[in-house]
Protein backbone atom coordinates (compact mmCIF):
# COMPACT_ATOMS: atom_id res chain seq x y z
CA UNK A 1 0.00 0.00 0.00
CA UNK A 2 1.06 3.52 -1.03
CA UNK A 3 1.49 5.92 1.69
CA UNK A 4 0.39 9.40 1.11
CA UNK A 5 2.49 12.23 1.74
CA UNK A 6 1.05 15.87 2.83
CA UNK A 7 2.44 18.72 1.59
CA UNK A 8 2.48 21.02 4.54
CA UNK A 9 0.12 24.38 4.09
CA UNK A 10 3.09 26.79 4.39
CA UNK A 11 4.83 24.97 1.06
CA UNK A 12 1.98 24.48 -0.97
CA UNK A 13 0.83 28.50 -0.50
CA UNK A 14 4.81 28.85 -1.68
CA UNK A 15 4.61 26.95 -4.84
CA UNK A 16 3.94 29.45 -7.68
CA UNK A 17 0.70 29.63 -9.27
CA UNK A 18 0.45 28.89 -12.95
CA UNK A 19 0.01 31.58 -15.13
CA UNK A 20 -2.59 32.34 -17.91
CA UNK A 21 0.12 31.46 -20.69
CA UNK A 22 1.68 28.45 -18.84
CA UNK A 23 -1.54 26.90 -18.39
CA UNK A 24 -3.16 27.19 -22.07
CA UNK A 25 0.49 25.86 -23.21
CA UNK A 26 0.03 22.81 -21.11
CA UNK A 27 -4.02 22.26 -22.33
CA UNK A 28 -2.22 22.59 -26.01
CA UNK A 29 0.23 19.95 -25.84
CA UNK A 30 -2.38 17.42 -24.39
CA UNK A 31 -3.90 17.93 -28.11
CA UNK A 32 -1.93 15.68 -30.56
CA UNK A 33 -4.26 16.84 -33.44
CA UNK A 34 -3.05 20.33 -32.72
CA UNK A 35 0.78 19.57 -32.52
CA UNK A 36 0.61 18.12 -35.18
CA UNK A 37 -1.29 20.57 -36.95
CA UNK A 38 1.82 22.99 -35.97
CA UNK A 39 4.63 21.06 -36.53
CA UNK A 40 3.17 21.50 -40.45
CA UNK A 41 2.63 24.67 -40.69
CA UNK A 42 6.22 25.74 -38.81
CA UNK A 43 7.73 23.06 -41.61
CA UNK A 44 5.85 24.76 -44.57
CA UNK A 45 6.34 28.34 -43.27
CA UNK A 46 10.04 27.53 -42.77
CA UNK A 47 10.59 25.74 -46.20
CA UNK A 48 9.07 29.11 -47.71
CA UNK A 49 11.33 31.06 -45.85
CA UNK A 50 14.50 29.36 -46.10
CA UNK A 51 13.50 28.60 -49.94
CA UNK A 52 16.96 28.97 -51.58
CA UNK A 53 18.53 26.88 -49.04
CA UNK A 54 16.20 24.30 -49.15
CA UNK A 55 14.84 24.17 -52.42
CA UNK A 56 17.53 21.68 -54.92
CA UNK A 57 17.07 23.95 -57.70
CA UNK A 58 16.68 27.47 -58.53
CA UNK A 59 12.51 27.95 -59.75
CA UNK A 60 14.00 29.47 -62.99
CA UNK A 61 16.16 26.71 -63.60
CA UNK A 62 15.21 25.20 -67.01
CA UNK A 63 16.19 21.44 -68.80
CA UNK A 64 14.13 20.90 -72.01
CA UNK A 65 15.42 17.63 -72.24
CA UNK A 66 13.66 16.82 -69.09
CA UNK A 67 10.23 17.90 -69.96
CA UNK A 68 6.68 17.05 -67.65
CA UNK A 69 8.28 14.15 -66.30
CA UNK A 70 6.96 12.33 -63.30
CA UNK A 71 8.43 11.95 -60.10
CA UNK A 72 11.55 10.55 -59.39
CA UNK A 73 14.63 10.71 -57.30
CA UNK A 74 16.03 13.55 -59.04
CA UNK A 75 12.55 15.50 -59.06
CA UNK A 76 10.67 14.16 -56.45
CA UNK A 77 7.72 16.17 -57.40
CA UNK A 78 8.27 15.57 -61.55
CA UNK A 79 9.14 18.75 -64.17
CA UNK A 80 6.78 21.39 -65.82
CA UNK A 81 6.21 22.07 -69.21
CA UNK A 82 9.89 24.28 -69.42
CA UNK A 83 11.69 21.23 -67.47
CA UNK A 84 11.78 23.22 -64.22
CA UNK A 85 12.32 21.29 -60.97
CA UNK A 86 8.63 21.42 -59.27
CA UNK A 87 9.40 20.68 -56.03
CA UNK A 88 11.67 24.08 -56.25
CA UNK A 89 9.03 25.71 -57.12
CA UNK A 90 6.49 24.91 -54.91
CA UNK A 91 9.01 25.81 -52.25
CA UNK A 92 9.38 29.10 -53.71
CA UNK A 93 5.80 29.50 -54.11
CA UNK A 94 5.28 29.02 -50.25
CA UNK A 95 7.95 31.71 -49.89
CA UNK A 96 4.97 33.67 -52.01
CA UNK A 97 2.35 32.08 -49.67
CA UNK A 98 4.09 33.26 -46.47
CA UNK A 99 5.29 36.68 -47.27
CA UNK A 100 1.65 37.58 -48.51
CA UNK A 101 0.22 35.55 -45.83
CA UNK A 102 1.76 37.59 -42.82
CA UNK A 103 2.16 41.00 -44.34
CA UNK A 104 -1.57 40.93 -44.78
CA UNK A 105 -2.58 39.75 -41.39
CA UNK A 106 -0.60 41.53 -39.50
CA UNK A 107 -1.16 45.16 -41.06
CA UNK A 108 -5.00 44.28 -41.74
CA UNK A 109 -6.29 41.90 -38.84
CA UNK A 110 -3.22 42.38 -36.40
CA UNK A 111 -2.30 46.24 -35.75
CA UNK A 112 -5.65 47.46 -37.98
CA UNK A 113 -8.10 45.24 -36.47
CA UNK A 114 -7.02 45.24 -33.27
CA UNK A 115 -6.80 48.92 -32.60
CA UNK A 116 -9.70 50.24 -34.08
CA UNK A 117 -11.31 47.26 -32.46
CA UNK A 118 -10.17 48.59 -28.90
CA UNK A 119 -11.38 52.02 -29.93
CA UNK A 120 -14.53 51.86 -30.58
CA UNK A 121 -15.54 49.25 -28.21
CA UNK A 122 -13.95 51.38 -24.91
CA UNK A 123 -15.06 54.76 -26.40
CA UNK A 124 -18.25 54.09 -28.26
CA UNK A 125 -21.14 56.32 -29.43
CA UNK A 126 -19.80 58.51 -32.43
CA UNK A 127 -16.56 56.80 -32.62
CA UNK A 128 -18.02 53.36 -32.35
CA UNK A 129 -20.67 54.25 -34.64
CA UNK A 130 -18.47 55.57 -37.67
CA UNK A 131 -15.75 52.45 -37.13
CA UNK A 132 -18.59 50.25 -37.28
CA UNK A 133 -20.18 51.78 -40.40
CA UNK A 134 -17.67 51.95 -42.71
CA UNK A 135 -16.53 48.03 -41.52
CA UNK A 136 -20.32 47.27 -42.55
CA UNK A 137 -20.10 49.17 -46.11
CA UNK A 138 -16.73 47.22 -46.72
CA UNK A 139 -18.46 43.37 -45.63
CA UNK A 140 -21.51 44.09 -47.32
CA UNK A 141 -19.90 43.36 -51.10
CA UNK A 142 -18.46 40.19 -52.09
CA UNK A 143 -15.16 40.23 -50.90
CA UNK A 144 -13.34 38.10 -53.55
CA UNK A 145 -14.90 40.31 -56.40
CA UNK A 146 -13.30 43.63 -54.59
CA UNK A 147 -10.22 41.64 -54.37
CA UNK A 148 -10.36 40.97 -57.79
CA UNK A 149 -11.19 44.67 -58.61
CA UNK A 150 -8.71 46.13 -56.05
CA UNK A 151 -5.47 43.67 -56.95
CA UNK A 152 -6.00 44.79 -60.69
CA UNK A 153 -6.65 48.42 -60.75
CA UNK A 154 -3.72 49.12 -57.83
CA UNK A 155 -1.22 47.05 -59.91
CA UNK A 156 -0.28 48.82 -63.11
CA UNK A 157 -0.36 52.15 -60.82
CA UNK A 158 2.36 50.40 -58.32
CA UNK A 159 4.35 49.41 -61.17
CA UNK A 160 4.86 52.04 -62.99
CA UNK A 161 6.19 53.97 -59.82
CA UNK A 162 8.24 51.29 -59.15
CA UNK A 163 9.78 51.62 -62.34
CA UNK A 164 9.86 55.49 -61.53
CA UNK A 165 12.07 54.15 -58.81
CA UNK A 166 14.43 52.23 -61.19
CA UNK A 167 14.67 54.26 -63.37
CA UNK A 168 16.11 57.78 -61.29
CA UNK A 169 18.12 55.22 -59.34
CA UNK A 170 19.39 53.67 -61.97
CA UNK A 171 19.22 50.15 -61.34
CA UNK A 172 16.94 47.41 -62.41
CA UNK A 173 15.65 44.60 -60.61
CA UNK A 174 13.59 45.75 -58.33
CA UNK A 175 10.59 44.69 -60.15
CA UNK A 176 11.57 40.92 -61.03
CA UNK A 177 11.74 40.29 -57.19
CA UNK A 178 7.97 40.16 -56.91
CA UNK A 179 8.24 42.90 -54.51
CA UNK A 180 5.31 45.01 -56.29
CA UNK A 181 2.40 42.28 -56.53
CA UNK A 182 3.58 40.73 -52.87
CA UNK A 183 2.89 44.29 -51.27
CA UNK A 184 -0.63 44.61 -54.04
CA UNK A 185 -2.01 40.95 -52.70
CA UNK A 186 -1.05 42.37 -48.79
CA UNK A 187 -2.95 45.32 -49.31
CA UNK A 188 -6.01 43.99 -50.78
CA UNK A 189 -6.24 41.08 -48.90
CA UNK A 190 -5.24 43.07 -45.22
CA UNK A 191 -7.94 46.38 -46.53
CA UNK A 192 -11.02 43.55 -46.20
CA UNK A 193 -9.54 41.99 -43.05
CA UNK A 194 -9.92 43.95 -40.75
CA UNK A 195 -13.37 44.16 -40.13
CA UNK A 196 -13.65 40.44 -38.73
CA UNK A 197 -11.34 40.88 -36.12
CA UNK A 198 -12.30 44.66 -35.13
CA UNK A 199 -16.14 43.85 -34.37
CA UNK A 200 -14.82 40.31 -32.28
CA UNK A 201 -12.31 42.80 -30.14
CA UNK A 202 -15.33 45.42 -29.78
CA UNK A 203 -17.29 43.17 -28.45
CA UNK A 204 -15.06 41.82 -26.19
CA UNK A 205 -13.94 45.50 -24.89
CA UNK A 206 -17.71 46.38 -24.48
CA UNK A 207 -18.00 43.93 -22.10
CA UNK A 208 -14.42 44.47 -20.25
CA UNK A 209 -14.51 48.07 -20.24
CA UNK A 210 -16.98 48.64 -17.28
CA UNK A 211 -15.10 45.67 -15.01
CA UNK A 212 -13.82 46.46 -11.71
CA UNK A 213 -9.84 46.38 -12.72
CA UNK A 214 -10.49 48.78 -15.34
CA UNK A 215 -12.43 51.33 -13.12
CA UNK A 216 -9.53 50.62 -11.05
CA UNK A 217 -7.08 51.87 -13.24
CA UNK A 218 -9.05 55.40 -14.02
CA UNK A 219 -9.18 55.54 -10.28
CA UNK A 220 -5.27 55.33 -10.27
CA UNK A 221 -4.66 58.12 -13.36
CA UNK A 222 -3.99 55.43 -15.90
CA UNK A 223 -3.77 57.08 -19.12
CA UNK A 224 -6.23 55.74 -21.99
CA UNK A 225 -3.38 54.01 -23.87
CA UNK A 226 -2.51 52.02 -20.84
CA UNK A 227 -5.59 50.72 -20.25
CA UNK A 228 -6.58 49.62 -23.90
CA UNK A 229 -2.97 48.06 -24.38
CA UNK A 230 -1.99 46.94 -20.92
CA UNK A 231 -5.18 46.21 -19.18
CA UNK A 232 -7.71 44.88 -22.01
CA UNK A 233 -5.32 43.83 -24.98
CA UNK A 234 -4.18 41.05 -22.74
CA UNK A 235 -7.43 39.93 -21.40
CA UNK A 236 -8.77 39.63 -25.14
CA UNK A 237 -5.20 38.16 -26.52
CA UNK A 238 -6.85 34.41 -26.49
CA UNK A 239 -9.25 35.44 -28.92
CA UNK A 240 -6.99 37.54 -31.20
CA UNK A 241 -4.75 34.33 -31.30
CA UNK A 242 -7.45 31.75 -32.74
CA UNK A 243 -8.52 34.66 -35.33
CA UNK A 244 -5.24 35.41 -36.39
CA UNK A 245 -4.12 31.89 -36.89
CA UNK A 246 -7.68 31.38 -38.88
CA UNK A 247 -7.13 34.73 -40.72
CA UNK A 248 -3.54 33.30 -41.88
CA UNK A 249 -5.05 30.44 -43.16
CA UNK A 250 -8.08 32.34 -45.11
CA UNK A 251 -5.14 35.10 -46.61
CA UNK A 252 -3.38 32.14 -48.02
CA UNK A 253 -6.44 30.85 -49.44
CA UNK A 254 -6.86 34.47 -51.29
CA UNK A 255 -3.58 34.49 -52.79
CA UNK A 256 -3.92 31.01 -54.12
CA UNK A 257 -7.40 32.17 -55.69
CA UNK A 258 -6.00 35.73 -56.85
CA UNK A 259 -2.55 33.79 -58.63
CA UNK A 260 -5.46 31.21 -59.96
CA UNK A 261 -7.19 33.82 -61.74
CA UNK A 262 -3.80 35.36 -63.19
CA UNK A 263 -3.95 38.48 -61.04
CA UNK A 264 -1.48 37.47 -57.75
CA UNK A 265 1.63 36.91 -58.32
CA UNK A 266 2.98 37.48 -61.76
CA UNK A 267 5.97 35.12 -63.56
CA UNK A 268 8.77 34.97 -63.18
CA UNK A 269 8.06 35.07 -59.54
CA UNK A 270 6.53 31.38 -58.48
CA UNK A 271 3.15 31.05 -57.13
CA UNK A 272 1.32 27.83 -56.05
CA UNK A 273 -1.99 29.15 -57.56
CA UNK A 274 -0.45 30.44 -60.67
CA UNK A 275 1.28 26.33 -61.15
CA UNK A 276 -2.40 25.02 -61.03
CA UNK A 277 -3.26 27.66 -63.47
CA UNK A 278 -0.75 26.94 -65.90
CA UNK A 279 -1.07 22.77 -64.58
CA UNK A 280 -5.19 23.14 -66.06
CA UNK A 281 -4.00 25.29 -69.18
CA UNK A 282 -2.12 22.48 -70.67
CA UNK A 283 -4.09 22.14 -73.70
CA UNK A 284 -6.46 19.31 -73.52
CA UNK A 285 -7.92 17.20 -70.77
CA UNK A 286 -5.55 13.74 -71.94
CA UNK A 287 -2.45 15.99 -71.61
CA UNK A 288 -3.84 16.97 -67.94
CA UNK A 289 -4.63 13.19 -67.30
CA UNK A 290 -1.16 11.80 -68.54
CA UNK A 291 0.83 14.59 -66.36
CA UNK A 292 -1.47 14.54 -63.00
CA UNK A 293 1.72 16.03 -60.65
CA UNK A 294 1.54 18.89 -62.37
CA UNK A 295 -1.69 19.99 -60.48
CA UNK A 296 -1.60 17.51 -57.60
CA UNK A 297 1.43 18.66 -55.86
CA UNK A 298 0.55 22.14 -55.74
CA UNK A 299 -2.92 21.45 -54.69
CA UNK A 300 -1.99 18.93 -51.90
CA UNK A 301 0.39 21.63 -50.10
CA UNK A 302 -2.07 24.68 -50.36
CA UNK A 303 -5.23 21.76 -49.03
CA UNK A 304 -2.54 20.58 -46.29
CA UNK A 305 -1.13 23.88 -45.48
CA UNK A 306 -4.95 25.28 -45.02
CA UNK A 307 -6.28 22.03 -43.63
CA UNK A 308 -3.71 22.61 -40.46
CA UNK A 309 -4.50 26.06 -39.91
CA UNK A 310 -8.08 24.46 -39.20
CA UNK A 311 -7.68 22.16 -37.43
CA UNK A 312 -4.77 24.57 -35.07
CA UNK A 313 -7.75 27.40 -34.80
CA UNK A 314 -10.46 25.30 -33.01
CA UNK A 315 -7.85 23.73 -31.04
CA UNK A 316 -6.96 27.30 -29.84
CA UNK A 317 -10.34 28.06 -29.56
CA UNK A 318 -10.81 25.19 -27.11
CA UNK A 319 -7.28 26.04 -25.15
CA UNK A 320 -8.62 29.57 -24.67
CA UNK A 321 -12.59 29.02 -24.42
CA UNK A 322 -12.92 29.02 -20.26
CA UNK A 323 -15.65 27.27 -20.35
CA UNK A 324 -13.77 24.11 -21.52
CA UNK A 325 -11.10 24.12 -18.55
Amino acid sequence: MVERVQVPAEVARRRPAQGHWSRAWHRLLGKKVALASLVIIIGIYASGIFAPLVAPYHYSTQDLAQTRRGPSLEHPFGTDRLGRDLLSRVIYGLRTTVIVSVASVVSGALFLGVALGLVSGYFGKRVDSLIMRIGEVSAAFPEILLLILLAATLRPRILDFVRGIEDSLGFRGLVQTGIVDYFVIALAVAVFSWFGMARLVRGQVLSLRSAEFVDAARALGAPTSRILFSHLLPNISGIVIVVITLGLGGAAGSEFILSFLGIGVQPPVPSLGAMVAEGFGIGNLSLLRQYPHLILFPIGVIFMLLFAFNLLGDALADVFNPKTR
